[in-house]
């Protein structure tokens, strides 16, 4: 029987891409799932009519994480939704463009990391109450943070502010993982490399960019969404378990510490 039947798991940005890939891979596992989204209200409710006839509970909200009061309010929906909270996905970002340290202003550098660092850490912070309580009565609780292959080698040419925000969440992710310990909350990451299919590379990276990183992979191929999903499902499902503070590298062979 799955060790994730029955919890509670909130996703951010868990309505498209590899956020709905682990949304739906948490709900076959036997999770009830609540989806954050910002403009893709067709795939949430897509996914909630998913996982209903699953038989798992299902919701959804829009919300702007990069403000306090949207963070807290998704939270706030996910709990009222789902009763509590076992297992938080942090899965929101963005690149947003590529630039260069010359052509990265101040306004951008702050959109970036609002929309990776800050974003996430107003959810965790919002959703750690919850995931402490529910840590004391069902023996553990967990947190998974996407990072990205980028925040582990620097990404490619114009992600400087993307890849900085990206290794700031594996520190964030190492730190509060000695933070929450006690209380029972594992917190681990997942850093993706090339992962086709996905708005995120449809948007910012061209064919031959992505031919020649293909032909540096081991394994001979990119990934999908799907390969991130099931180390995410993974993690969450050692949310008794005893790992915390780690990093899952998943990119095919290109990067590994």
């Amino acid at each position: 029987m799955s060790k994730l039947l029955g919890k509670r798991a909130l996703v951010t940005a868990g309505a498209q891409g590899i956020g709905l890939a682990i949304s739906r891979q948490l709900a076959a596992a036997g999770c009830d799932v609540f989806v954050h989204y910002r403009s893709s209200a067709d795939g949430a409710r897509a996914f909630a009519a998913e996982a209903q006839n699953l038989g798992r509970r299902a919701g959804a909200a829009a919300a702007d994480l990069t403000t306090p009061d949207g963070a807290a309010g998704l939270v706030a929906a996910a709990v009222q939704c789902l009763g509590g909270l076992d297992v938080l996905i942090n899965n929101a970002g963005s690149l947003v463009a590529r630039r260069s340290l010359a052509e990265a202003d101040d306004a951008f550098w702050t959109e970036v990391m609002a929309l990776n660092v800050d974003s996430l850490r107003r959810v965790t912070r919002a959703a750690a109450p919850h995931l402490a309580a529910s840590a004391r009565v069902n023996g553990g609780a967990s947190i998974v943070n996407l990072s990205s292959l980028a925040g582990r080698k620097g990404g490619h040419a114009g992600s400087l502010a993307y890849s900085t925000a990206k290794g700031a969440v594996l520190t964030f992710t190492r730190s509060l993982a000695g933070e929450l310990g006690p209380q029972g909350i594992r917190v681990n990451a997942l850093a993706p490399g090339l992962i086709l299919g996905t708005s995120f590379h449809n948007t910012h990276t061209t064919e031959e960019s992505a031919r020649a990183t293909i032909a540096g992979i081991p394994l001979g191929r990119a990934g999908q969404a799907e390969d991130v999903a099931r180390a995410a499902v993974y993690l969450a499902s050692e949310y008794d378990g005893f790992i915390t503070g780690a990093t899952l590298d998943i990119n095919g062979g290109v990067y590994s510490c």
